[in-house]
C-alpha cells in the first residue's frame, strides 16, 4: 500500500470449507443455515479458544482461523473434525454436516483482526486436496509438529495447486497410524480404515464417553490419568496444580508477567480451605515442557490441571485459561479474556471465582475478602516481585542475596506493596539463620531486632500470611530479653504466628513447614515431621529446606540413621543446598561416619573463599534450636558438628595414646575431644576413670563431663562418679553425668 507500512507476521493458518454446502443449501436452506450456526457456535469457536487460536472470519462456507503455535492449530484441526463426527451420529448421509481442513504456515499480511497473502491461500489449496471429514498439512507444518503429536502423516506427494508459484508438499494427517508422529511414503501399506470410518469409531467412542461422564460431547479429551498410577494419593477435597500460563507475547522481556500472573492464581486458589492446591515451586517444574495433563497429574497427584496462555503487547492483553479433570479427560472450564493489561488483577479474581463456581465450592466470606485482597494495583511492580521470588525460592545464598534488589524494586514502584515488604524480611531473615549475612556487612542482631522489624512493620498494612511466616521465624531465634534467660526462645508465640499463617492460607506449604520448625523445637518432632508431609504434599518438587525439617523430626525423635539418610538424598538432589551440609556433618560424625562427615564440610564451606574450619564451627548455630528442656539435643548436634572438623587421622585410640604420654596441661584439650566422640569413646572408660581419682580439678570435671557424653557404654565409670558427687563444683558434674549413664 503506497505511503504505508505493511504490517506481515509469520503466523499457522487453519481454513476450512463446508462439504457439498451448496447441496445442502439447495435441499433445506434454513436447517443448514441453522446447522452451520450451531457448528460455529458449539464447535469451532469452542475449539478455537480451547487450543488457543483465533478465529479470523467465516465468510460463506468458508472459516479462517490462526495460531501463534503449529501445534496447536493440529491438534485444533482433528480435534474440530471428530467433533463433528459426534454430532454427525444417526444423521443419514446426505444430510451430514461435514468439513475439509488446510494447516499451513506462512508469512501473512495483516489488516486490522484480518489476514491475506500466500501463507493464507496456501492453505485453502490444501483444505480442497484434504478428503471429506479429513485434514491435509504442508511440508512446513510437518516439520514443526512431528514427535509432537500422536498422529501419523501420508505422503501425497508434491502438489502443484491453483495460484500458488511453486510446488507444495502435501501430507494426509492420519489420526489413529500405526506410527504415530511419522510420515508413511505414498504408495506403501496403510490402513484400510479412511476417515469416514475413524471418524465413525470416535463418535461411538465419543458418545460412550458422554454417557459415562457426563462432558459435553463437542470438547476435546485428553488421555485421562490414571489414579492407581498417581505419585500420592487423591486428597479429600478437590485438587488443582496450575501449569505456569504460556507466555505468547513476542517481547521476551513479557515472561515474568506471564509467570506473575500464575503465581497470583495459586496464592489466591491457596486461600481456600475447601481446595487443595500443588505450591508453586512444584508447578513451575513444568515450565517451558511441552507436558501433557495426564503425567501432570500423575505426578503431582491432583484431579484437576489449569492451563493457559498470555499474550501482551503493549497495553492490550489476551489471555485463554482452561481447567481439565485429568481422571475423565474432559474439560471442566475455560475461559478467555481480551483487554487492557491494566485490568489484569480484576480478571484474575474473576477466573479464582469462576473456578471456584466451576468446582462447586462455597467461599466463607472471610476467603472471599482474602481474594479480592489486591497486594499491589501496578503491573511492574508485580513483575519486579515475581523476579524476586523466583531467585528466593531456590535457596541458596547466591540467589538470596540477588533477590534483594528486585524486592526493593517492587517497594519502589508501589510503597504499599505489604507482601514485597514480608518477602524483604524474609530474604533477611533467611539471612541471619543461615549465617549469610556477611555478604550484607550487617550483624545478625541488627537484622533480627532494626531490618526485620522494620519491614514487617511496613508489610502489617496489608497482614499477609507473609508476614505471620517471618514473626515466626523471628520468635525461632530470637533470645526474649525479657525473660532474663539466655536461651529461652519465644517457641510458644511462634507457634500461634504459624497457626495464623495457615488460617490465612490453608494450601501455603512455607506456613505449614513454619509450624513444623515450630513443633520440633518445643520438643514434639512426631507432630511435627506431620506439618512436613502436609508441606512436601502441598510441594512435591520441594526446596532443600523442607529436608532440613524432615531431618530435625528424625533427630528429635532419636533416629539418626534415618536423619542422616534424608540428608545425603537432599545434597544429592541439590548440589547448591549447603545449608544441609553443617547438620550433614554432625549427624554423620556422630553415627561415626567420619568420612561422609568430613565431605559435608567441604560441601559446606565450598562457597567461602578462604574459610576457617574452626572459627566457622565455633560460630554456627543450627537454624532449628530445641527448648530449654531439650538443651542436650543442641549440645550433642553442636559436638558432632565439632567432631566432623577434627583431623580424620584423630581417633580415639590415638587420643587415648595421647592422654597417657602428655602433660596436664595438654590433657583437658585431648578429654574434650574424646567427648565429641560421645559412645565411640568406650574404649576410654578406664583412662577416664584414672583422671577422676587425680587431684587436678580442671581434669577431673572435663572427665566427668565426657564420662557423661559417652552415656550407658561408661557404667564402669558409675562408683567413681558416686564417690565424688559430694565434692564440691565437680559433684555436680559428676551428678550429671549419672544421669546420663543410668538412663533406662
Amino acid at each position: 500500500m503506497p505511503g504505508q507500512d505493511v504490517k506481515r507476521r509469520l503466523t499457522t493458518i487453519l481454513a476450512a470449507d463446508v462439504v457439498g454446502y451448496s447441496r445442502l443449501m439447495a435441499a433445506d436452506e434454513p436447517g443448514t443455515l441453522a446447522d452451520f450456526k450451531s457448528t460455529q457456535a458449539e464447535v469451532i469457536y469452542p475449539q478455537a479458544a480451547d487450543h488457543r487460536g483465533r478465529v479470523v472470519n467465516i465468510i460463506g462456507d468458508s472459516m479462517l482461523l490462526e495460531f501463534t503455535s503449529v501445534v496447536d492449530a493440529v491438534n485444533c484441526a482433528i480435534a474440530i473434525q471428530q467433533a463433528i463426527s459426534v454430532r454427525n451420529e444417526g444423521v443419514s448421509e446426505d444430510k451430514q454436516f461435514l468439513l475439509r481442513i488446510g494447516v499451513n504456515i506462512g508469512d501473512v499480511i495483516v489488516d486490522g483482526e484480518t489476514i491475506f497473502g500466500n501463507g493464507v491461500n496456501v492453505a485453502s489449496r490444501l483444505e480442497s486436496l484434504a478428503d471429506t471429514g479429513g485434514v491435509c498439512i504442508s511440508r512446513t507444518v510437518l516439520d514443526q509438529i512431528k514427535g509432537k503429536v500422536p498422529f501419523g502423516f501420508e505422503d501425497m506427494g508434491t502438489q502443484s495447486v491453483k495460484n500458488i508459484p511453486d510446488p507444495v508438499q502435501v501430507f494426509r494427517v492420519l489420526p489413529n497410524p500405526p506410527a504415530p508422529g511419522q510420515p508413511i511414503v505414498a504408495g506403501s501399506k496403510r490402513s484400510g480404515l479412511r476417515w469416514p470410518v475413524i471418524a465413525a469409531i470416535c463418535a461411538a467412542l465419543a458418545i460412550v464417553a458422554t454417557g459415562v461422564f457426563g462432558l459435553r460431547p463437542w470438547v476435546p479429551r485428553e488421555e485421562p490419568a490414571i489414579v492407581a498410577e498417581m505419585a500420592f494419593p487423591l486428597p479429600d477435597n478437590p485438587s488443582i496444580a496450575v501449569l505456569p500460563f504460556d507466555d505468547l507475547s513476542e517481547n521476551a522481556s513479557q515472561e515474568f508477567f506471564a509467570d506473575g500472573m500464575t503465581e497470583d492464581l495459586i496464592t489466591d486458589l491457596s486461600k481456600i480451605s475447601g481446595l487443595f492446591v500443588i505450591a508453586r515451586n512444584s508447578s513451575f517444574a513444568y515450565k517451558g515442557e511441552s507436558v501433557n495433563v495426564k503425567d501432570v497429574a500423575e505426578e503431582l497427584g491432583v484431579r484437576f490441571v489449569l492451563e493457559g496462555s498470555v499474550r501482551r503487547a503493549g497495553d492490550k492483553l489476551r489471555v485463554n485459561a482452561q481447567l481439565i479433570d485429568a481422571i475423565t479427560g474432559g474439560h471442566v472450564w475455560a475461559d478467555r479474556f481480551d483487554g487492557q493489561v491494566e485490568n489484569v488483577f480484576e480478571l484474575q479474581d474473576e477466573f479464582v471465582l469462576q473456578i471456584v463456581s466451576a468446582l462447586e465450592l462455597e467461599l466463607s466470606d472471610g476467603e472471599r475478602g482474602e481474594i479480592e485482597k489486591k497486594e499491589t494495583q501496578k503491573v511492574a511492580a508485580r513483575e519486579a516481585f515475581q523476579r524476586g521470588w523466583e531467585l528466593y525460592s531456590r535457596f541458596n545464598q547466591p540467589d538470596n542475596a540477588n533477590s534483594v534488589r528486585h524486592f526493593e524494586k517492587a517497594i519502589e514502584l508501589d510503597p504499599e506493596y505489604g507482601r514485597a515488604y514480608g518477602a524483604l524480611a524474609l530474604v533477611y531473615q533467611r539471612d541471619g539463620i543461615f549465617r549469610w549475612n556477611k555478604v550484607y556487612g550487617r550483624s545478625r542482631q541488627s537484622i533480627y531486632t532494626v531490618i526485620v522489624p522494620e519491614l514487617l512493620r511496613k508489610a502489617q498494612k496489608q497482614q499477609p500470611a507473609l508476614v505471620h511466616i517471618v514473626n515466626a521465624m523471628r520468635y525461632l531465634n530470637l533470645q526474649d530479653q525479657n525473660t532474663g534467660k539466655d536461651k529461652q526462645w519465644r517457641i510458644e508465640e511462634a507457634q500461634e504466628e504459624a497457626a495464623k499463617a495457615i488460617a490465612l492460607q490453608p494450601n501455603d506449604p512455607e506456613a505449614h513447614i513454619t509450624m513444623a520448625w515450630a513443633l520440633i523445637a518445643a520438643g514434639k518432632p512426631t507432630a511435627g515431621l506431620e506439618f512436613v508431609r502436609t508441606a512436601e504434599r502441598l510441594n512435591p518438587n520441594y526446596p532443600s529446606h523442607y529436608v532440613l525439617f524432615r531431618a530435625a523430626a528424625h533427630i528429635g525423635i532419636g533416629d539418626l540413621k534415618q536423619a542422616a539418610d534424608v540428608l545425603k538424598h537432599g545434597l544429592n538432589q541439590n548440589s547448591q543446598a549447603t545449608a544441609l551440609a553443617p547438620l550433614a556433618a554432625s549427624v554423620n560424625a556422630l553415627l561415626g561416619r567420619r568420612q561422609e562427615a568430613d565431605l559435608a564440610v567441604a560441601k559446606w564451606l565450598s562457597f567461602e573463599e578462604h574459610p576457617d574450619l574452626q572459627e566457622e564451627v565455633a560460630s554456627y548455630r543450627f537454624p532449628v534450636t530445641w527448648a530449654e528442656e531439650y538443651q542436650e539435643i543442641n549440645q550433642r548436634l553442636t559436638d558432632g558438628l565439632r567432631l566432623a572438623a577434627v583431623p580424620l587421622n584423630v581417633t580415639v585410640t590415638s587420643l587415648v595414646a595421647d592422654l597417657k604420654r602428655q602433660e596436664l596441661g595438654d590433657q583437658s584439650s585431648t578429654i574434650r575431644t574424646l567427648g565429641l566422640f560421645g559412645a565411640q569413646a568406650v574404649a576410654a572408660v578406664p583412662d577416664l576413670i584414672e583422671v577422676l581419682g587425680g587431684t587436678n580439678k580442671k581434669l577431673r570435671r572435663e572427665a566427668a563431663v565426657t564420662l557423661g557424653k559417652i552415656g550407658p557404654d561408661a557404667k564402669a565409670a558409675i562408683p567413681a562418679l558416686e564417690a565424688i558427687i559430694d565434692e564440691p563444683l565437680i559433684g555436680f558434674h559428676a551428678k550429671t553425668a549419672l544421669g546420663k549413664i543410668k538412663v533406662n
